[in-house]
């Protein structure tokens, strides 16, 4: 997905051949380090301010509590959830985009390049592209909880209560979950990309000038295939895992 959108090759195809002849298999790993660390906190901070944030819709809403939720007022909520997460989210979104550019075959780890980095510009380096972070993560995130609870009150047919939710509901809604928030913020997803793979300075309005100059609107959906292929598995798993240890912590 990064590949295609810092215009290391044309198509998926390319770019799974390229990477193959360059790395081997390994070379679909590279940047896997920062994922891996960073998607546990990330995770557990969205979902913690996702409830945060239901519970100050709920305190400044004027309604009794026991009044479920508007689809509005989710994404209300999954809005605010990005707020937090883009503190861990924009660092480790930085290093990941780094890596996976980089074009030599050993290439330095997460370690090494979180130090380079900063050695480059400090903090300020590590945190470039922070606010497109927050600019796809924020919009991303009301579509993310607002289509997961939407789904899934709907396939169980029990108003918005977790009670006897069925596997394939959770399934189904999660993964959705994850199709619809990578469909509506790919494009700033692309322009973030760019912007944190960039050597130089760049604001995302001239990025997205540049983009819409020279390719058009397909020049913000590179690797939209990919994403979202991946979107469905991952964001079920997800799902599947908050909602059992819901249930498991009572």
């Amino acid at each position: 997905k990064v590949l295609l959108q810092t215009n290391q090759y044309p198509s998926t195809a390319q770019a799974i051949k390229g990477t193959l002849a360059k790395n081997g298999p390994l070379g679909f790993y590279k940047g896997v380090t920062s994922p891996l660390l960073g998607v546990t906190p990330m995770f557990a901070v969205s979902f913690w301010g996702y409830d945060l944030g239901k519970r100050l819709v709920i305190s400044n809403r004027g309604k009794s509590p026991d009044e479920p939720l508007t689809i509005g007022e989710i994404s209300a909520a999954g809005f605010f959830s990005a707020i937090p997460t883009t503190l861990i989210a924009a660092p480790f979104e930085r290093v990941k985009v780094v890596m996976q550019i980089d074009k030599e075959k050993s290439s330095s780890g997460f370690a090494a390049t979180v130090a380079r980095l900063y050695k480059e510009g400090g903090i300020r380096s590590i945190y470039k592209g922070s606010l497109a972070t927050l600019a796809r993560d924020g919009p991303g995130s009301a579509a993310y909880f607002a289509t997961y609870e939407y789904v899934k009150n709907y396939l169980s047919k029990d108003n918005g209560q977790d009670d006897g939710l069925s596997l394939g509901a959770i399934t189904v809604a999660g993964g959705l979950a994850g199709v619809a928030m990578w469909t509506a913020i790919y494009p700033v997803d692309t322009i973030k990309s760019i912007q944190q793979s960039s050597s130089t300075r760049v604001s995302m309005s001239s990025v997205a000038k540049t983009l819409l100059k020279t390719k058009g609107i397909a020049g913000f959906f590179p690797g939209l295939a990919p994403a979202l292929a991946r979107s469905f598995p991952a964001n079920a798993a997800t799902f599947l895992g908050v909602e059992f240890a819901k249930q498991l912590l009572g």
